[in-house]
């Protein structure tokens, strides 16, 4: 069996609370066939035309998702919302695997096939390299990129925050106890003068 450091545990463990996705779905009534139309004519209006994924999957939402409290936003589910957010645990699992930028699916519910397009995600390495959201070049074409205003950091940059933190709270922690314990016992002394 695979040994990991502790190092490497934390490091997972902070990926998994960490991760954030925004995502946007369309419903489909139980027909793999209909599904894989829509996909393959939103792919076509997004390579032949140059068309932005997200405008292309926004505006087939709203036109064809049954989904009634997501389909008047576009389908959007949630805006960096952290894994386990979404009820349908099929789509939930999609947010953190299906590819930055790509239509995916049809993946199959109890309710029907959805389709899924997931636009932004932080703390997905492996699966996402440097990249962090789905952009807009100039030209309306459709690139996966990290944002240039410095916002995005690494997660070895987020790690270490962290770790300067808790180190930071630990130390406070225990200065605290040891004024407290001091505290005690002096108050502890003048008691035990009085009696």
């Amino acid at each position: 069996p695979p040994t990991f450091s502790i190092i490497d545990r934390v490091r997972n463990d902070f990926l998994a609370l960490s991760r954030r996705s925004t995502t946007r779905h369309i419903l489909l009534p139980k027909s793999r066939d209909a599904a894989l139309a829509l996909k393959q004519k939103m792919r076509n209006r997004v390579v032949d035309d140059d068309k932005f994924v997200v405008d292309v999957f926004s505006s087939a939402a709203t036109k064809f998702s049954l989904d009634t409290t997501t389909s008047g936003d576009g389908g959007l589910l949630g805006t960096m919302m952290p894994q386990g957010y979404c009820s349908v645990q099929e789509i939930d699992r999609a947010c953190f695997e299906a590819p930055l930028g790509e239509i995916y699916g049809p993946i199959e519910s109890d309710y029907g096939f959805h389709l899924v397009l997931v636009c932004e995600r932080t703390n997905c390495p492996k699966l996402d390299g440097p990249n962090t959201r789905a952009a807009r070049t100039e030209n309306g074409r459709t690139v996966c990129d990290s944002p240039q205003d410095g916002s995005h950091k690494s997660v070895s940059d987020q790690l270490i925050e962290v770790s300067i933190f808790l180190v930071g709270f630990w130390i406070a922690v225990s200065f605290a106890g040891g004024i407290l314990a001091e505290a005690v016992c002096s108050l502890t002394d003048k008691l035990g003068k009085l009696s």
